[in-house]
């Protein structure tokens, strides 16, 4: 079916290469059998593995990657669905089960990383010289950094075990709740019932009476709940801190450092260097204002378009577009990411119950990714359908990596899919010659920018301070709102003034529950990824290779490391400063289009 409607009406992806559906006999057999491998692997390997030679150790973790993607295809598919629709209860009901099945196989294999990490460094470095241990040498340094603070196995288990009932049930519980929730919002006089996906897409329209109340009924119909969201965020916040101290983790944000292999003061550099910035946003909103004829802009008029003939593109377009910009760049870039549209691996639609947001999802280099947004024709959800795209083309460029080097680190997992969104932006910007229309793409590019580099900081910021005040006891929704406002403050000055419903703008970020302090890494990867796109005008066609490169490489190299490979420090302060001048330059080109 060719979509032609501006909300992507037929464009659902097809899962049935995963399962036919959530009663596919084929779940419950792929458990089991992930179930008997299991335990068959436990008895081949339990207490043998310091016994294990190079060749020998290198098969044991070909296995145990195969058995880890069996494990995990259930769980997957059931994610997948229960994203599609919410409140499809059979969706629901297979997340349980699979979660459930998953922790119970994962106890039997609890043993395996354990006993690699309990390895003896000189018996792990002659283990490393063997040939075919040289595409696992990554993950078993990886895998030992986390050595301070592993438990023993019956610890590791019972943890495993007791998150069912804890920290995975609340979240849950939130995607349940969140999902749920409507939003009756008066348009054009007439009262309609509205997904977060279609109160977002109000932001972006040009009358500002509809974007205030729709954004206020937004957060007061999350606000109803608060008493349950409030109960979740305790809960994850309490669940981080026992954990962290059953693992002795001196500081709240370290277990997050070590999985994204990067180090604490570097991130803390670039989180320093973001705030130091902050007048550059508040420049922007300033400058916004008046591009809206307003006093003082409200941050319900971030996103305002600043022509009240904002264009609206099918997704038919939006398609078009895309591929057409990835091809000025790339063809292989193009090419990949036509994948996408032509395999159905894009769920776009917008429909009640479906998870908010946006995403690219993937679950082994066997097995090609997934995307869902929700499309409602405006020019912020075609930059976020390229920015996803680009997640889909980094996951394929990686597909030749074993699965243990297949993920990026967080901190790199940005930099195919913002740099995706600035090659869409550039190439308008090159076919549009109107100073309007420009200027239009500018804020469109600089509001992006704001929303990743600058906003992620702020949403980092209080995190950090909610799981710190958390330490002295319960929370309740007005502390947190008050922590959220701190934050907001700070980013926006007396730039912006925010609608009283915004205390309660901490609600409905899903990031804090599922990803603790993952916000952090979307301000890193844009400044990198801003880095990247100069170095790309600055050297043209040869910069491409080694920008391929990187994304090929996957999870298979540290950070510093993959970048060091085509120049890149990231431990120079400095290099900070970079991405801002980038910023600061885009900010000069609107003025100019003035």
């Amino acid at each position: 079916m060719q979509p032609v409607g501006l909300k992507a009406e037929g464009v659902q992806w097809n899962l049935g290469e995963l399962y036919a559906g959530p009663d596919d006999p084929r779940i419950e057999a792929d458990l089991a059998e992930a179930r008997r491998q299991a335990e068959a692997f436990a008895q081949t390997y339990r207490g043998k593995i310091t016994a294990l030679d190079g060749p020998g150790l290198a098969r044991a973790l070909e296995t145990y990657e195969r058995l880890s993607e069996l494990e995990g295809r259930p769980s997957f598919y059931a994610n997948l669905l229960f994203a599609a629709d919410t409140q499809n209860q059979k969706a629901q009901q297979l997340v349980h089960r699979t979660r459930e099945a998953a922790t119970e196989t994962s106890n039997l294999l609890v043993f395996f990383a354990l006993d690699l990490i309990a390895l003896d460094d000189d018996q792990v470095a002659v283990l490393l010289t063997a040939p075919e241990m040289t595409e696992y040498r990554h993950y078993l340094e990886t895998l030992r950094r986390f050595k301070p603070h592993t438990l023993s196995e019956k610890e590791e288990q019972v943890i495993n075990q007791k998150t069912l009932t804890g920290r995975s049930a609340f979240e849950q519980l939130y995607e349940e709740l969140t999902g749920s929730l409507r939003f009756r919002v008066s348009v054009d006089g007439h009262e309609q019932d509205l997904s977060d996906g279609e109160v977002m897409a109000l932001l972006r329209q040009p009358n500002r009476e509809l974007r205030e109340h729709a954004f206020t009924v937004f957060l007061e119909t999350h606000a109803q709940h608060s008493l349950v969201i409030t109960s979740v965020f305790n809960t994850m916040f309490l669940d981080h801190k026992v954990e962290c101290e059953m693992r002795q983790y001196d500081d709240v944000v370290l277990p997050t450092h070590l999985a994204n292999e990067i180090a604490p003061q570097t991130v803390d550099a670039m989180m320093q260097a973001v705030e130091r910035h902050y007048p550059l946003a508040q420049e922007y909103f300033r400058l916004k204002a008046r591009l809206l004829g307003l006093d003082t802009l409200k941050n319900t008029d971030l996103y305002a378009p600043i022509s009240a003939e904002a264009e609206q593109l099918t997704f038919a377009q939006a398609q078009s577009l895309i591929l057409t910009a990835f091809g000025s760049f790339n063809e292989q870039f193009a090419a990949l990411a036509a994948d996408f549209f032509h395999k159905r691996w894009i769920d776009a639609e917008v429909r009640a119950g479906k998870r908010g947001g946006a995403f690219c999802a993937a679950l082994t280099p066997t097995h090609h990714p997934y995307i869902l947004s929700s499309y409602n024709g405006t020019s912020r959800d075609v930059s976020t359908l390229a920015h996803e795209l680009g997640h889909g083309i980094h996951y394929s460029l990686a597909r030749k990596q074993k699965l243990m080097n297949y993920d990026a680190p967080l901190v790199l997992a940005e930099t195919a899919s913002v740099f995706a969104e600035i090659v869409l932006t550039r190439h308008l910007l090159a076919e549009t010659k109107n100073p309007a229309a420009r200027r239009a793409l500018l804020c469109d590019l600089l509001e992006e920018i704001y929303g990743t580099v600058f906003r992620q900081t702020a949403l980092t910021r209080f995190e950090m301070a909610g799981h710190q005040q958390r330490r002295s006891g319960q929370l309740s929704a007005d502390d947190i709102g008050a922590l959220w406002l701190q934050e907001q403050r700070k980013l926006f000055g007396d730039s912006v003034e925010m609608i009283p419903a915004y205390r309660w703008g901490w609600t409905y970020i899903s990031h804090f529950i599922h990803s603790r302090f993952y916000c952090y890494s979307y301000s890193f990867g844009e400044l990198l990824t801003l880095a990247l796109f100069q170095r790309y005008l600055d050297e043209g066609e040869a910069f491409v290779p080694s920008y391929m490169r990187l994304l090929e490489s996957g999870g298979a190299q540290r950070p510093e490391q993959a970048l060091a490979r085509i120049g890149i420090d990231i431990n120079q302060p400095e290099f900070w400063d970079r991405g801002f001048r980038v910023i600061q330059g885009f900010l000069t080109d609107l003025q100019g289009t003035l």
